[in-house]
């Protein structure tokens, strides 16, 4: 008796595997649905005890919906996105405004609702990102507002080819100016009032900084076009030219902006000896990422996990409220 409770006590809990308790669904080709198959299933309990086939399923599709479990609070979110990828990561360098709902949870971009948000991989334009990112539906709209999906895999593929060889060899350069009234402040994007730590953090990751007058300030930095994915090995579109470089803006603001201020545009990209992008090349970009964009609804509760470097995201045009959390983990670094 003594030995069997010792086998007992010693024996490990061996993981369920994806194909039970849960019930699986494709959504697309690059996504796929569970739900679980049992009445009051844990989620945080299952993703504890299956983090290794959760991830096998991520580097192989790209993104899971986690569909008709119960309703997890941030905080539990929080802890089921740690559980997944370790210690999550501040959003620092921002390029977009967000806020800090809850330790490293925080708002989905705040951007007007009646935008859309293109498809992109996040911080793809600087030499380190996180790995995986997840997203927590607390209040779906009522219109609109799906997180859009592509395959970036898929994006690389389809992008001709002359226009893939031409980035992969000359890289992208992202231009920033950091103004008070234009775009976000340099405060903001860099989490400090302090331009020493700025200027500490610019020299780290090989950004050029050039400061101009009282609050204004002017970087630059070359990153990566593509990338390789480190533990599948396979190459994906992975920077956000599309969205930096001034032709993303509307007709009427880009106008106004290059007749008062041009080279001072709140952002902007270039190849990596400053010379300009080709437009038409970023049209075809923005095309392919159209035809490889895959959709669904939002439900509340659901919970939504990417590797970011398979699968890019964006947002749809919504109206009425709308709240969608994201948290972000395994940095990776160029």
């Amino acid at each position: 008796m003594k030995t069997e409770l010792g086998q007992l006590k010693n024996a490990r809990r061996k993981p369920i595997g994806l194909s039970q308790l849960v019930a699986e669904a494709p959504i697309a080709r690059n996504v796929i649905e569970l739900r679980p198959a049992i009445d009051g299933l844990s989620l945080l309990e299952w993703v504890q005890a299956n983090r290794e086939a959760i991830f096998d399923k991520l580097q192989t599709i790209g993104a899971i919906l986690f569909r008709d479990f119960g309703l997890l609070a941030i905080r539990g979110f929080e802890e089921l996105l740690t559980h997944i990828s370790g210690e999550l990561v501040d959003y620092s360098y921002r390029s977009t405004p967000r806020t800090q709902v809850s330790g490293k949870i925080y708002t989905s971009t705040s951007y007007p609702a009646h935008q859309t948000i293109p498809l992109h991989n996040e911080m793809s334009y600087s030499r380190q990102w996180p790995m995986i990112i997840g997203f927590l539906c607390v209040e779906p709209s009522p219109e609109g507002g799906e997180t859009p999906l592509a395959d970036s895999r898929r994006v690389f593929a389809q992008i001709d080819p002359a226009i893939r060889e031409e980035f992969t060899r000359k890289q992208v350069m992202y231009v920033r100016n950091y103004d008070d009234e234009l775009d976000l402040s340099w405060r903001e994007v860099f989490q400090t009032n302090s331009r020493a730590e700025v200027e500490a953090y610019c020299r780290k990751a090989g950004m050029t900084v050039e400061w101009k007058g009282k609050n204004g300030l002017r970087t630059s930095q070359i990153c990566q076009a593509v990338a390789k994915h480190p533990v599948t090995g396979e190459m994906v579109w992975f920077n956000q030219a599309h969205l930096f470089h001034v032709s993303s803006l509307g007709t009427d603001v880009r106008s106004s902006l290059q007749s008062g201020a041009q080279g001072n545009e709140p952002r902007n990209a270039f190849f990596d000896d400053g010379t300009d992008i080709d437009e038409a090349a970023l049209s075809h970009i923005r095309a392919v990422y159209e035809n490889e964009l895959v959709t669904f609804p939002w439900q509340r509760g659901d919970v939504l996990i990417l590797d970011n470097m398979l699968t890019a995201h964006g947002r749809k045009p919504y109206r009425g409220p709308r709240q969608i959390v994201v948290g972000m983990g395994r940095l990776i670094k160029n």
